[in-house]
């Protein structure tokens, strides 16, 4: 530890030494980078935040969603500096005067990208927008002015562009919509004219409307679909005839006393259980066929013929018949003729394959034109409404929160700490140069430092000596090292002090 700390002695005296060399040299190093600090112009910084809000219910409504409107606001955020917009900016501004021609404005607006800053905050309804001005040629007021105009100019325009910008792209959209209709509009009259030339050509030979591939195939789906039904019908007629063939159709007649006869009672009886559904081999069935026959061989089959009167459930199940019947031969009736059509469509195809082609590709061609014209007009329909609810509604409302202000002191350069900086550079640059001479001389401070270096044990040494006169000589010389390094520190500190009062006065 002692040698160590008697190193650093020898390293700080050969440095004091050689400290007239270290102060020339931090003076020189001082006064070069505080003439560099004073080139750097100024950067005066305007800053400005706006609220935008996107909220709309009648949007919602009609689909147009905030997330779209958010889009909308990227969109004219990332545009904002065009370079159509910042030639705005140069020309409305004070960046007017400093141009004199079409390469000064390309100049100007490839400095203003790189100058302008638009960052969305963590809420994205909040912009914040940001100008640099930092002309060397400018004094420090007007450029702390040009900061100030360039962002309030961002801001109009940024207003301007949602405003309008909604509005311009809607007339866009329906003028082209508008031209697309026009010539689909042409295009199927032309198509439809085609199809009357060619119905008139061609009128009987292929009956029905659509392509005949299309009327055959609704004919086949049709003919499917009353076959299932005929069947159903057939089966309801078979069941009819069934129970009408186990009905009598008359019942006999009245006993004397008033009454209806043993017989008569137990014939409504059967038809009654027959008109339910019942089948001839169900026990109560059987047990009144029993009991109608056993009347019937003990002799009321001629009381029956003396006076026998209509059965209302054969009537009622005759009815029912007919019903089923009808519906049988108008099935059969209606599949003939689609049948007949498809077999004469068929022929037709065969015989005439050219007309049928031409028809299915006339037919095609128009309801293709008819879908895209159908499609086109309700697009633009739905794009005029969305643009009268966006605009009407005013669905985008700005906010300025923080209005640009004039900025009254430089954002960059820091040229207090730049100041600070060079001259702590400065002495540390001196001290440097007073290490490396004093590494360089061939001089032996210390006897232990001469016996290691030449191998040899070194008898003693001679302590320096100096009289009044010297010892007066030296403190002159640190009174004169002392004002000198004051004086450094004292030039660092009125550069300061100015920095400070030009900025005031800025």
């Amino acid at each position: 530890m002692a040698g160590l700390f008697d190193e650093l002695l020898v390293l700080l005296h050969g440095i004091w030494s050689r400290r007239w060399i270290a102060l020339g040299v931090a003076w020189g190093v001082a006064m070069l980078g505080w003439l560099g600090v004073a080139l750097i112009p100024n950067s005066y910084q305007s800053k400005a935040r706006v609220y935008v809000n996107t909220q709309s219910l009648l949007e919602d409504k009609m689909g147009i969603t905030q997330v779209q409107s958010q889009q909308d606001l990227d969109r004219v955020r990332s545009t904002l500096a065009s370079a159509e917009n910042l030639e705005k900016v140069v020309r409305d501004t004070d960046l007017s005067q400093t141009v004199s021609g079409p390469r000064d404005i390309a100049a100007k607006i490839t400095t203003l990208r790189e100058n302008i800053t638009v960052m969305a905050q963590a809420d994205p309804s909040m912009i914040d927008i940001s100008a640099i001005s930092a002309d060397s040629s400018l004094s420090d007021g007007a450029n702390a002015r040009i900061a100030q105009q360039v962002v309030q100019k961002l801001i109009d325009i940024f207003q301007e562009e949602n405003l309008s910008g909604d509005r311009n792209q809607t007339k866009q959209s329906l003028a082209f919509l508008d031209q697309q209709i026009a010539a689909r509009g042409k295009q199927l009259e032309a198509a439809d004219q085609r199809r009357v030339e060619f119905a008139q050509r061609y009128i009987g030979l292929l009956p029905g409307a659509g392509s005949i591939s299309q009327r055959m195939d609704a004919a086949r789906a049709e003919i499917s679909n009353i076959d299932s039904q005929l069947v159903q019908a057939q089966s309801a007629l078979s069941a009819m005839n069934g129970q009408l063939a186990g009905t009598p159709a008359t019942l006999p007649g009245m006993t004397a006393s008033g009454g209806v006869s043993p017989l008569a009672q137990a014939q409504s009886n059967l038809a009654s259980m027959k008109a339910r559904g019942w089948t001839n081999s169900h026990p109560d069935v059987i047990a009144a066929q029993r009991e109608v026959d056993a009347l019937r061989k003990a002799g009321g089959g001629a009381a029956a013929a003396a006076g026998s009167t209509p059965n209302p459930a054969y009537l009622s199940i005759k009815s029912m018949q007919a019903d089923r019947a009808a519906t049988v031969q108008a099935l059969s009736t209606r599949k003939a003729q689609l049948q007949g059509d498809l077999n004469t469509m068929m022929s037709r195809q065969v015989n005439e394959p050219g007309v049928a082609s031409e028809q299915e590709k006339i037919e095609s061609d128009y309801a293709a034109l008819k879908a895209q014209y159908d499609k086109l007009a309700a697009d633009r329909e739905e794009i005029r409404l969305r643009g009268d609810v966006k605009t009407e509604t005013g669905s985008v409302q700005f906010r300025v929160i923080q209005p640009p202000s004039t900025p009254t002191a430089p954002s960059a350069p820091n040229r207090p700490l730049l100041l600070l900086g060079v001259l702590i550079v400065g002495i540390g640059a001196g001290v440097g140069v007073a290490f490396a001479l004093g590494q360089l001389k061939g001089t032996f401070p210390t006897a232990a430092r001469l016996e290691k270096a030449i191998g040899l044990p070194v008898a003693g040494s001679i302590s320096q000596t100096v009289n009044a006169a010297q010892v007066a000589i030296e403190r002159q010389r640190l009174k004169w090292f002392a004002g000198a390094s004051a004086g450094l520190a004292a030039v660092c500190l009125l550069l300061i002090v100015v920095e400070f009062v030009q900025r005031g006065m800025a």
